[in-house]
């Protein structure tokens, strides 16, 4: 969202667009507004039923159709014929009213169910600075909160607009045929009505979005409180949190109080104006009544009385679609967000693995600063090559540029020869697997952690061996139900070690040409590690390994070892050629050997 209030016809074309996602279901549309109009054309029916009452009760043996040419209609007596059609139309109402409010759900819970899905789809195709930018509580309240807002948009102002609109038409219409001079009088207040609307649409819209942000803070806060309950506990951070709670959730209730404010004055105020007009109109009729019957005046001002009830609802659904805009404009704009940039064309089964980095720089969207300045490296198929250096030295980002989770402004990253961004990104990432510190799982069982996504089809054998590699398999079989077992919400049933194991086992079991470990080790204990570092030796035969290691015994054996500081590549070689060099490799293996901490965050992950 901008922020900035929009113009009446911008909410009027984002309430369009919102519509547009009705086309696929227009049959049953269609369906539900016959039902509507059956039942606004009864509205009238009822109130003109009164005339007939009315003018019975002076003779209830008289004919109801005295002139007609059927005999049957003629034999009809106002005593048995009242009642029966007042019957009959509460029949043909209820039909109406069923098919209009049934249909109507139909489509509007399609409606929500269509735009929930494609937020959540493209959630997965947006870049990653799109998420950089957006804490996940305002996405989730998205699809949540701000869908049901458009709900209430298309399922109940639809059908207020359709079913009270057609009401007051109807009756409009009956009441011009029975006495328009009268009727003209209820004309002047339509544009002190449309007024009262407009302002209160413009403040409905103003409201409701910020209804819809203080909503997202609720999300945000308790989503980011749940996840990190542990530090919470741990830290004492209990009060806080009740106090940032408390002041989300006292502000979401500020903003909803006022938009219930305005709604509470704004109603009487246009009941006020409609009754009146109600007032006059009484007076004009006692005053000129003429010679009208007493059944046609107490049908007139029943069909008039009718009105404020539907105008009134008409009135008060302006904060319903108001709610929807807002909701729906937050929408759109997720929506029209552009998705991963694709232009690649090269698809290829398998890559041999040589990585080439030419003269590559990058710097954050939004950022002048240089992250990575002007890198060269190559790597064989089989090699490794480890990135070391202190906390925001780049060494995560370039391994994100590699797999393309960001675009790199200047240079080249070659795979085999062809530049990353010349691959199809589905296609690139299928040659790419990735160990970060930072481990995922999903609430599922063990088996479909390791086997997710592409790797779901695998045979159980396969997932198996992957978890033996990655030495998963002694705690996995003392599980409850071993491979079933479900690990709880991003693994909580596990430990950190096992997490790491998991997400190793799902790397090896994908076999890519390319494997990235950034930190893949740090939560293990030294006994696992041993275990994965000799597990991993085996796997990385044959395959460009990229390693981002804090702990420096882990990357001794690496083919080549990149130290870096402020984007740059200050030292490269071998482990012993660092070493010789006494540099600030060295001073780096001296420290952490030593058991000294090291300055300025060194050797700590980006």
């Amino acid at each position: 969202m901008t922020g900035k209030d929009s113009a009446a016809p911008s909410s009027l074309k984002i309430y369009f667009r919102l519509l547009s996602y009705v086309r696929p279901y227009v049959g049953i549309f269609a369906l539900s507004i016959v039902g509507f109009l059956i039942f606004a054309a009864t509205q009238p029916m009822l109130a003109g039923i009164l005339k007939f009452f009315v003018d019975g009760l002076y003779n209830p043996e008289a004919s109801l159709f005295p002139h007609s040419s059927w005999a049957w209609l003629r034999d009809l007596k106002m005593l048995f014929a009242v009642p029966m059609l007042m019957v009959l139309i509460a029949a043909w109402q209820g039909i109406g009213s069923f098919l209009g409010n049934y249909f109507i759900a139909k489509v509007s819970l399609s409606l929500v169910h269509d735009l929930r899905v494609a937020l959540f789809n493209n959630l997965l195709v947006l870049p990653n600075r799109y998420f950089d930018s957006h804490n996940s509580g305002h996405l989730i309240s998205r699809i949540t909160f701000n869908v049901t807002m458009v709900t209430g948009a298309a399922t109940d102002a639809i059908k207020v607009v359709i079913r009270e609109g057609m009401t007051v038409i109807f009756l409009f219409v009956a009441l011009l045929w029975m006495n328009w001079k009268l009727t003209l009088v209820m004309v002047a207040i339509l544009p002190v009505i449309a007024l009262m609307v407009t302002s209160a649409s413009r403040k409905f819209r103003k409201q409701s979005k910020k209804i819809q942000v203080a909503m997202g803070d609720v999300t945000h806060v308790s989503s980011e409180t749940i996840q990190g309950y542990r530090v919470v506990r741990s830290f004492g951070g209990e009060p806080f949190e009740r106090q940032r709670f408390l002041k989300v959730s006292l502000e979401n209730t500020l903003k909803n109080l006022r938009m219930n404010k305005t709604s509470a004055v704004y109603t009487p105020m246009l009941q006020l104006v409609i009754f009146t007009a109600m007032a006059v109109l009484l007076y004009l009729v006692l005053l000129l009544r003429g010679d009208a019957s007493v059944g046609d005046l107490v049908a007139y001002i029943s069909m008039a009385a009718s009105l404020p009830k539907p105008i009134r609802q008409l009135s008060e659904v302006s904060s319903t679609i108001q709610r929807g805009v807002a909701g729906a404009e937050s929408i759109f704009e997720q929506l029209d967000q552009t998705p991963e940039v694709d232009n690649g064309t090269v698809e290829r089964e398998r890559v041999g693995g040589r990585l080439e980095v030419k003269n590559l720089s990058f710097s954050y969207p939004g950022s002048d600063k240089q992250v990575l300045n002007d890198l060269s490296f190559s790597v064989e198929p089989g090699q490794m090559v480890a990135l070391v250096g202190r906390s925001g030295s780049g060494k995560s980002t370039l391994a994100n540029l590699i797999p393309r989770f960001y675009n790199h402004n200047a240079g080249q990253i070659l795979l085999d020869g062809v530049d990353v961004e010349d691959y199809r990104l589905s296609n690139l990432r299928k040659h790419i697997a990735l160990v970060t510190q930072q481990v995922n799982l999903f609430n599922d069982s063990v088996l479909n952690n390791i086997a997710y996504g592409d790797l779901a089809g695998m045979p159980r054998s396969a997932v198996e061996k992957a978890a033996d590699d990655a030495f998963a398999r002694e705690f996995i079989d003392r599980l409850p139900q071993g491979f079933e077992t479900e690990v709880g919400e991003n693994g909580v049933m596990l430990s950190g070690g096992q997490r790491q194991r998991l997400a190793i086992a799902r790397a090896l079991l994908k076999d890519a040409p390319v494997l990235i470990l950034d930190e893949a080790t740090s939560a293990l204990d030294t006994e696992s590690e041993r275990h994965i570092q000799a597990a991993l030796e085996k796997v990385m035969e044959g395959r460009t390994t990229l390693v981002i290691a804090h702990r420096l015994s882990t990357i001794e054996s690496a083919d080549l070892i990149l130290v870096m500081d402020q984007g740059h590549i200050v030292e490269r070689g071998t482990h012993k050629q660092l070493i010789a060099q006494n540099g600030y490799y060295a001073r780096l293996h001296a420290r952490q050997f030593a058991d000294e901490p090291a300055e300025d965050g060194v050797g700590e992950s980006v």
